[in-house]
């Protein structure tokens, strides 16, 4: 397995950083997260930290090196992710819940599978053009043409997130197969609410994503101005060509079938560690297995 990659967050004109990325691989399976905690509701940072945290944790013990059924990982981790949420304001008393989006591709053999819950998304970009990219769970998106601008000004309106006091709704999309040379780009809503998707994808196509990734960025921000939301993007190209190959490209073919690499940290919050312990996230599995043996859905 052969990508290149790069990640970049910027503050923006906001007070905090609340976005959240990082990514794990194996020698034949990657995991690439990015999470947004939402303003509005308390520590929106903390709910996409301890997100990230949980679907790393969970890679780490099913990819061995590969997932047995990627999607099936990605609905169990998503929830997983969601019920840790809960568990943390409920252990804090908090009034009101922390809450984030999320989106998270696996690749691996040659193909990539997807999950998303919120307005943070994922751009699949092949020579140049767009091939395909996630809805977002807002009531905007969710809408038919001929929006109005008073609707346009309530484009953040989300129904759907983690965290939250109902179950979350996403989206699965995938297996989708890769060709050389293909570009995945997962996004805060900081991105997509400067540029558009034109935009973006011609900032994607031609030159590697480490030149890439910093110029869209740049770009958002100087369009939002003083206003700007954090901005935070993590793009992969998959079997890097040899004429954009760099620092950034990963050549995962001589790790071992135990060994597995992150960028995704434990202990960076401003909680105690246990926060996220091992027996959390085992309750977290088994209350998600209990659920899918009740509705009669076989269990992975």
């Amino acid at each position: 397995m052969k990508f290149s990659v790069f990640q970049l967050s910027r503050i923006g004109g906001r007070q905090n950083n609340e976005d959240r990325m990082g990514y794990c691989y194996t020698r034949e399976s990657g995991l690439f997260v990015l999470a947004d905690g939402m303003g509005g509701h308390p520590q929106g940072e903390v709910a996409a930290q301890l997100a990230l945290e949980t679907v790393s944790a969970l890679y780490q013990k099913e990819a061995k090196p590969i997932l047995r059924d990627p999607a099936q990982f990605l609905s169990n981790a998503l929830l997983a992710a969601h019920l840790q949420i809960n568990r943390y304001a409920t252990r804090k008393a908090m009034l009101d819940t922390p809450r984030t989006t999320l989106v998270a591709a696996v690749v691996q053999g040659n193909s990539a599978t997807c999950v998303h819950c919120g307005d943070s998304r994922l751009y699949l970009v092949r020579e140049g053009q767009l091939l395909m990219r996630t809805r977002d769970h807002s009531f905007i998106e969710q809408r038919n043409a001929g929006l109005t601008r008073i609707e346009h000004l309530n484009r953040n309106i989300l129904f759907s997130c983690l965290g939250s006091t109902a179950k979350p709704v996403f989206d699965l999309t995938g297996p989708i197969k890769l060709m050389q040379g293909d570009k995945l780009l997962l996004c805060s809503d900081g991105l997509w609410g400067s540029l558009s998707d034109d935009e973006i994808v011609l900032q994607l196509a031609g030159k590697p994503v480490s030149d890439a990734v910093p110029d869209m960025v740049e770009s958002a921000l100087r369009v939002a101005g003083d206003t700007s939301d954090n901005v935070t993007v993590l793009a992969i190209e998959w079997e890097t060509p040899d004429i954009f190959e760099s620092s950034q490209v990963i050549i995962a073919d001589s790790m071992l079938d135990g060994e597995f690499a992150s960028t995704i940290q434990t202990g960076l919050l401003d909680t105690k560690t246990d926060d996220l312990d091992e027996a959390s996230i085992e309750r977290s599995i088994a209350e998600i297995n209990e659920a899918i043996r009740r509705s009669g859905t076989k269990k992975v």
